[in-house]
């Protein structure tokens, strides 16, 4: 495997069996939400995946991360051990659960709703601090120091972390969000589509606090958005899904220039850029 490419998904599938109830209850059907899509993901590079609800895009992120296991395909990934050559990469969709745990510490999920995926009873020292808890990666004040300092790197002050979620608006619960996922030092993080919730304005705070994390500490993202205005401004490339496949891959600048498939035209037909330079306006 490349040690350029951190992640090589290959043929990967989830299909979700369609089940008629009755007496006798059986399969009439599946729900191909994720069906044979196959990319590379360089080492730090920010590869961004659109498409509309049902695209299956969210499915895709979370079958690469095992929260969800694959039907089948393989999804290669060189951990920190197999660069420093003492391990061979590993095919996550394979692993036993058990074999997951340790890898877990190099892999993290940024979610879409940033009311809804931190707890409401914890505060933030304890949502932030938990998943370092959980791994035994830190204690005593060494736990209280990376929390402090991964807390104001994204813009919270370390003395607003005795505070509830609930005192904070959406922007600043998304920053919390994101200090958990980069606590423990991943190398690849998938964003769930991390900035949609948010007001436009924040929006573009959250991105470009994405970018400046991304270049401090040398992090591959898995971008998954709805639209490609967003991902215009922060992705490498871009992948295009519809139906559960992916149906267009190519260097952001060029898929925004000349892209192929006609999903992907009526994408960029349907945005609204409010940069004026990237704007294209209809000629009656």
């Amino acid at each position: 495997m490349n040690p350029d490419v951190i992640l090589s998904v290959q043929q990967l599938c989830k299909h979700y069996p369609i089940v008629q109830k009755g007496f006798l209850s059986r399969q009439v059907g599946l729900v191909k939400a994720c069906d044979d899509v196959s990319f590379d993901l360089k080492r730090g590079e920010t590869l961004g995946i659109v498409g509309e609800s049902g695209s299956g895009k969210t499915t895709l992120g979370r079958a690469i991360l095992r929260a969800t296991r694959p039907t089948s395909g393989r999804v290669l990934f060189n951990h920190r051990a197999a660069l420093e050559g003492r391990e061979p990469p590993v095919d996550l969709a394979a692993l036993p659960e058990a074999a997951l745990k340790p890898l877990r510490t190099e892999l993290q999920m940024i979610f879409q709703d940033p009311f809804g995926s931190l707890n409401p009873r914890m505060t933030v020292q304890q949502i932030v601090a938990e998943p370092l808890v959980i791994h035994r990666l830190a204690s005593g004040s060494e736990l209280e120091d990376r929390v402090v300092g991964i807390l104001r790197r994204v813009g919270i002050r370390p003395e607003y972390r005795t505070r509830y979620p609930h005192a904070f608006s959406g922007g600043q619960r998304q920053r919390i969000g994101i200090a958990r996922a980069l606590v423990m030092r991943p190398s690849l993080v998938v964003a769930d589509e991390a900035v949609s919730a948010l007001d436009v304005s924040v929006q573009a705070q959250v991105i470009n606090l994405l970018a400046e994390l991304q270049e401090d500490f040398g992090l591959t993202y898995l971008f998954i958005a709805h639209g490609l205005s967003v991902v215009r401004h922060l992705c490498t490339r871009v992948a295009v899904m519809v139906q559960g496949r992916l149906v267009e891959l190519d260097e952001t600048e060029a898929l925004f220039e000349r892209p192929q498939h006609p999903y992907t035209r009526s994408l960029l037909a349907a945005a609204l850029d409010p940069d004026p330079d990237h704007r294209q306006l209809a000629v009656p």
